[in-house]
């Protein structure tokens, strides 16, 4: 193992439940390097912490260990996990959907269930409330630092067994293609689609080519536009729309400059649709 351990959450940095995680982990080892992907995932957002692993964890070496707390169902029967993913990197977190872009995209070599009775923080059983301190950190240090090994997580469960989140990918309509709008580039407020660019390019659209979106919110249309489908933000002029393949090779929609999901009330899940269309 190469002692990297990057901790997710939903838990802002307000408060001290970061710094009690981090002090568990180095409690374990001290020669642990923490880093940190982001604990600004909307509270609750399952979806989210599962999007923004996938986005990140393919520039992350082999062997790191990940730990991400998104736990609305803290307390409860869900299982506690730790899956070892097919680019040989580990994810520690609950069971409740956070692994469905991994799954999806990456690939799920493995799964244990964390057995508690040996992993977890002495003392700690009268806490019901704080898993990612007295769980989840604890044993994505124990993993990271080589205290213990895959196998003593606990035992294997079917990968088929774990669960996931329904995602709505993409579909083929008359002249272009329709997807949903998953996620936004947060600061600055582009549309990221569930479109994958290789099956935007198979519709045959072309750089420089004007593109006609239309975007529904329950399927009440609330954007008509053509677009103009560029490389970069630069291909059109300041305050400009534009389509681009974005970081994870998704097509997004943007405003060059601007905050395209601010400007025209845009937001993200199930409810929002996007198609895009010869122009």
């Amino acid at each position: 193992m190469n002692k990297l351990l990057v901790f997710q959450t939903d838990f802002g940095l307000d408060d001290g439940a970061i710094s009690a995680m981090e002090g568990v982990a180095y409690s374990v080892d001290i020669g642990l390097n923490i880093r940190h992907l982001t604990h600004n995932i909307p509270q609750y957002n399952i979806f989210d912490a599962s999007y923004r692993l996938y986005q990140a964890i393919n520039y992350w070496p082999e062997e790191t260990t990940f730990v991400s707390v998104v736990d609305p169902g803290v307390g409860s029967d869900r299982k506690s996990v730790v899956a070892k993913t097919r680019t040989n990197q580990y994810i520690v977190t609950p069971d409740n959907g956070t692994l469905t872009h991994i799954a999806r995209f990456v690939g799920i070599e493995e799964v244990r269930e964390i057995e508690e009775r040996n992993n977890r923080l002495k003392n700690s059983e009268l806490s019901y409330t704080f898993h990612g301190r007295d769980v989840y950190a604890y044993t994505g240090a124990r993993l990271a630092s080589e205290t213990i090994s895959f196998e003593e997580v606990g035992p294997e469960i079917s990968t088929d067994q774990i669960v996931e989140l329904e995602l709505y990918g993409c579909h083929k309509v008359d002249g272009g293609i329709k997807g949903q709008i998953d996620i936004l580039d947060v600061r600055f407020g582009s549309l990221w689609t569930s479109i994958p660019y290789e099956d935007f390019k198979a519709c045959g659209f072309e750089f420089g080519e004007d593109i006609h979106v239309e975007i529904y919110h329950n399927d009440v249309l609330v954007y008509s536009n053509t677009v103009n489908y560029g490389k970069s933000f630069a291909d059109v002029a300041i305050s400009e729309p534009l389509i681009y393949m974005n970081s994870a090779y998704h097509m997004a929609v943007a405003i060059n400059q601007g905050s395209f999901s601010k400007v025209y009330g845009i937001g993200v899940g199930p409810e929002w649709k996007i198609v895009m269309k010869k122009a």
